[in-house]
């Protein structure tokens, strides 16, 4: 199946919202599997924000790594490895191995040191390569406005 249809066929939720939360940065791949780079979006969220399921899958972790909670939720029928989607800094509220449905409360943003505000790093891999969390939202086409009269 086509990323895609994949995508069109999940209905995939914003984790945080509605509304849509702002980014407040980018995805920003890097040049090579070791090189900085921005390897998720920081939506603007405040600590205790509900984080809710963008679609059904399995808690695969919730848990700390490096001081900060982390939850990772693995996507089923998304191919060989699943697409899996994480979320940090937070505190979970389901258990490895949950299976949720869209849109249930996986967990709480916490404040941490990743953003200058409290956000939540929204991240997607498949296997070990980062891909943009973006793709898994419906968002509006960009439109190119002219510029001057």
């Amino acid at each position: 199946m086509h990323f895609t249809t994949l995508i069109l066929a999940l209905g995939l939720l914003w984790p945080v919202g509605p509304p849509p939360p702002e980014i407040l940065r980018g995805w920003q791949p890097p040049p090579g599997p070791y090189a900085p780079g921005h390897r998720g979006v920081d939506l603007a969220a405040p600590p205790g924000t509900p984080v809710l399921a963008p679609t059904a899958g399995t808690v695969t972790f919730a848990g700390p790594v490096g001081g900060h909670g982390v939850l990772t939720l693995t996507l089923p029928g998304t191919g060989t490895p699943p697409l899996r989607t994480t979320f940090t800094p937070v505190t979970p509220l389901v258990k490895t191995g949950t299976q949720v449905a869209p849109g249930t409360p996986l967990a709480q943003v916490t404040p941490g040191i990743h953003c200058r505000e409290t956000c939540l790093h929204w991240g997607l891999l498949r296997g070990d390569h980062y891909l943009n969390p973006l793709l898994l939202t419906n968002r509006a086409p960009s439109r190119l406005l002219p510029l001057g009269d």
